[in-house]
């Protein structure tokens, strides 16, 4: 999920649109700034200031701080507030306005910024009003926007910010902890990434499937040497691409294993582009549900004979690995059941102790979370990395699932943390944790997991999937997870499954 490395829409440009109204007003008139490490407010005119010298000058508590930080004030305040924004800022504001992941964007940054003597509406529409002012009067960045706002008085209490990161360390706690209670496991041997490189080919195809309008691209690794009967399916997280895991794939059809690599296209990276200029709005609800279809189609087109049809593969046992939002779709799939019971509940709250970044993207599937139940009984087994998980599945049903479950998590993950993704669901007592097991990758993050076909460094994971696979599938091979030996040195890999 590239939730936050590639969209960038400034944060505090998102955050204004909690400040919208219903009915006009005047522009605000003052602007407060909450600053960390500091006990006082400092209140700045903006009926006259138009750059950053200007703010410090309708305040002499700001002259005198930005005196003896020899200008850093100032230099703050340009970087903040009179960096142009990009011109397609208010394209995507009007493609996103009242998309559910645009308003949950805005709840979680409505403590950030606040505006007195205006109603709040999450929808948009006033922020990309003041976006079109600030551009036309020739004030393309913050500052012009917020000399734009309706209202009395907007305060930036940048104080939260240092909230937010502390409730990021604790909901990272957990997983640091169990990590220094259990041993690595042995890095994998040079036999076992043998033909890493060279044991496998590369070719694309494009698959009609009855439920998208277009075929589906996908990606084709298939093994060079033996066949080993298998078929993996490995989907990629949200404005990303089949490219991006490429090296999980090269491992596993060096061991004989076909993949199928798909692109989603709802959700893929050209569809992030799309969004960045302006062109599309964010990917809908309804993608939860057809990103499980397109595995599905796919498991089809090879049962039809319509793709490998030369490696004569069992497609009555097939596994599916994914990263972040690939990995939700790969737990429908295993059988895990989606509600909208929770997100009902706990979407609105932007205090809740257990909130994080990945919620933006569960909160924003409310309206298909109780058709995103889509088991296919042919995956028997699945690796989820990094999956958004808490709020979209009903835990009560992880006991019917028929696929086991291999979840990873990195203890540096800032986008989907690993204590209320994948610690707090898979504790001992719960029901999601029935025979499925829990790695955590230590140092891991949601970036630095990947397999990127151009990648300098042997893929981290690929052993432990392959490990994972091999045993659950009863492939014909030695190496398996219960053995061990599908470490790494540099990202340790912990089975912290018996500490739960």
């Amino acid at each position: 999920m590239r939730l936050v490395q590639r969209f960038r829409i400034p944060a505090l440009t998102a955050a204004l649109g909690s400040l919208l109204l219903v009915q006009p007003s005047a522009a605000a008139d003052r602007l407060t700034f909450t600053l960390p490490l500091f006990e006082e407010q400092f209140s700045l005119d903006l009926t006259r200031a138009y750059t950053a010298q200007e703010l410090i000058d309708s305040n002499p508590d700001l002259q005198e701080l930005d005196r003896a930080g020899s200008g850093a004030v100032q230099r703050l305040m340009e970087a903040l507030l009179t960096a142009p924004l990009p011109q397609t800022t208010g394209d995507i504001v009007n493609q996103s306005l009242g998309h559910p992941l645009f308003e949950q964007a805005l709840i979680a940054a409505s403590e950030l910024v606040q505006v007195t003597g205006i109603p709040v509406d999450t929808s948009g529409r006033m922020l990309a009003d003041a976006l079109a002012a600030a551009y036309r009067d020739d004030e393309p960045h913050l500052l012009g926007l917020l000399r734009h706002v309706p209202g009395e008085e907007i305060t930036l209490n940048l104080e939260v910010l240092a909230f937010y990161a502390n409730r990021l360390r604790r909901n990272q706690d957990d997983a640091r902890a169990l990590v220094q209670q259990t041993t690595a496991a042995t890095p994998v041997s040079a036999e076992v990434m043998a033909g890493l490189d060279s044991g496998w080919s590369r070719d694309h195809r494009s698959v009609a499937v009855a439920h998208r309008v277009r075929p589906l691209e996908v990606t084709v690794i298939a093994p060079k040497r033996s066949s080993n009967g298998r078929l993996v399916v490995i989907s990629h997280g949200l404005w990303d691409e089949p490219a991006s895991f490429e090296g999980w794939a090269h491992l596993l059809a060096a061991h004989g294993f076909a993949v199928l690599l798909p692109r989603h296209p709802g959700s893929d990276a050209e569809q992030q582009r799309a969004l960045l200029q302006g062109e599309q709005p964010p990917p809908s609800s309804e993608e939860l549900r057809l990103r499980p279809m397109d595995v599905t189609a796919l498991i089809d087109a090879v049962a039809a004979g319509q793709l490998l049809s030369e490696f004569r593969l069992d497609t009555d046992a097939v596994a599916v690995v994914g990263h972040s939002w690939g990995a939700t779709s790969a737990l429908q799939l295993s059988g895990l059941q989606t509600t909208s019971r929770k997100l009902a509940v706990r979407c609105l709250d932007p205090n809740d102790p257990d909130r994080n970044l990945s919620w933006l993207l569960q909160c924003s599937w409310l309206d298909g979370a109780d058709q995103g139940s889509l088991a296919d009984p042919r995956v028997r087994t699945a690796v989820v990395v990094s999956p958004p998980l808490r709020l979209l599945f009903d835990e009560s049903s992880g006991p019917a699932m028929h696929a086991k479950v291999l979840l990873v998590s990195g203890t540096r993950d800032w986008v989907v943390p690993s204590d209320p993704e994948a610690v707090v669901p898979l504790r001992n007592g719960q029901p999601m944790a029935n025979g499925h097991r829990i790695v955590l990758a230590s140092g891991g993050d949601h970036f630095n997991l990947w397999a990127p076909i151009d990648a300098e460094e042997p893929p981290v994971l690929a052993p432990l999937i392959l490990a994972w696979i091999n045993e659950q599938l009863e492939v014909t091979d030695s190496f398996r997870f219960s053995s061990g030996g599908w470490g790494n040195e540099r990202v340790p890999l912990l089975d912290i499954t018996p500490k739960l």
